[in-house]
């Protein structure tokens, strides 16, 4: 199990005001784009080979009733590792995968191609912004969670 300390960031929370209407959330703002899980611990022994590091994803859904362009937009944590997002979209009702290490990107899975882990076992809190960087959503966990986190 991979442990490095840091400090933890509050989570930001409140309403986002767009074209006079309050909605509740940022991601109903985002057309419903949400993080809705996060595989943290890969399975088995952190060995950093590509299959183990494919074995951590976070899982990006789309809860609206139209397709959303990502392009731009990025996934990070709060050590500001960050994932920017290629000219892609994310239909109504889909989800995405971004695992951490390397593959050949489809619709459905994109790759980081990084050689080290990027979520932390111990805590941690996954980030999805705006090409423009506004937050869209954010999934936090400790280690009362086994190895993922539906969010």
């Amino acid at each position: 199990m991979r442990k490095r300390i840091r400090a933890a960031l509050p989570a930001l929370a409140g309403a986002v005001a767009l074209t006079g209407t309050v909605l509740s959330s940022p991601a109903e703002a985002a057309g419903g784009v949400t993080i809705h899980r996060v595989y943290f611990d890969s399975p088995g022994k952190d060995t950093r080979t590509n299959t183990s590091l494919n074995g951590e994803w976070v899982q990006i859904r789309n809860t609206g009733g139209s397709a959303v362009s990502l392009k731009g937009w990025v996934l990070k944590d709060p050590d500001n590792h960050k994932y920017t997002f290629p000219d892609v979209k994310i239909g109504a009702g889909k989800y995405i995968k971004v695992r951490t290490g390397s593959g050949t990107d489809t619709s459905a899975t994109k790759y980081q191609n990084r050689r080290a882990y990027v979520w932390n076992n111990t805590s941690d809190t996954a980030t999805l912004l705006r090409a423009s960087g506004t937050k869209v959503d954010s999934c936090s966990w400790t280690t009362r969670d086994a190895s993922d986190k539906y969010c």
